[in-house]
């Protein structure tokens, strides 16, 4: 990846306030927002997934799957925000690397919005076919399965995977500008591959979307984005001659 630019570490000039300070803020306050709304999903969604079938001929609140529903488009709508809210300052290291945050954001977004509406369509089965029974009951259900089936995959695609390539391309930046303290994108950088092979692993039936080996290789990227939003949030960048440009 090219670099446009010297990112060598700078003095900002005396009594001037850092002009890219909001840059930074709303950054990490979209980086909080992404990683606090994608927490509840698995508790929300937790009768559906586990008995798709009988979530939809069996009557009962569709409250939780709709709350559940509601934070993943907050999720998605977040994570773009935070590739474009950054992106004025990771360009000016490298082009391509802050164009491929954009791009990888946006189909992590695309998937879980995927999954959003089979969640959706599910739901709207149970309240448009709510005592059928027989055939058309055993129908519904296999058409139930089929849509979570379709959610659980676009899950692991997109939130599952998909994180490890944000972090190679955002990790990149701020590990070479310095912009932050470079122990953070060091942890990005190291859980990417983490991330990425247990996702492989999980399509490949080595272990469930949920499991503790796949946890624990998720663990590193989820504490490089919420560091990452912290610091952001609370520091700002770090003065370099980006920021003081």
């Amino acid at each position: 990846m090219t670099t446009d630019v010297h990112t060598a570490p700078a003095t900002p000039t005396a009594g001037r306030p850092d002009p890219l300070r909001r840059i930074a803020l709303a950054g990490g306050l979209l980086y909080l927002v992404t990683f606090a709304a994608s927490i509840p999903q698995l508790a929300l969604f937790a009768d559906l997934v586990a008995d798709p079938a009988g979530f939809v001929l069996t009557p009962g609140s569709d409250t939780a799957v709709l709350w559940g529903s509601w934070l993943e488009v907050i999720t998605a709508l977040s994570g773009i925000g935070t590739a474009l809210a950054l992106y004025p300052v990771t360009r000016r290291v490298s082009r391509i690397a802050a164009l491929g945050f954009v791009t990888s954001r946006v189909v992590e977004a695309a998937m879980i919005l995927v999954g959003v509406l089979c969640v959706l369509s599910v739901v709207a089965l149970r309240a448009d076919l709510a005592g059928v029974v027989g055939a058309q009951a055993d129908a519904l259900g296999v058409v139930g399965q089929a849509l979570v089936e379709v959610r659980q995959w676009s899950f692991l695609v997109g939130p599952g995977l998909i994180p490890g390539v944000n972090a190679l391309f955002l990790g990149y930046v701020m590990y070479r500008s310095r912009l932050v303290p470079r122990v953070i994108p060091i942890v990005g950088l190291a859980g990417a591959p983490l991330i990425i092979m247990s996702a492989t692993v999980t399509m490949l039936g080595g272990w469930d979307q949920v499991s503790v080996a796949g946890s624990l290789c998720a663990l590193p990227t989820a504490l490089w984005e919420l560091s990452l939003g912290v610091w952001l949030t609370v520091k700002g960048f770090r003065p370099t001659t980006l920021t003081i440009a």
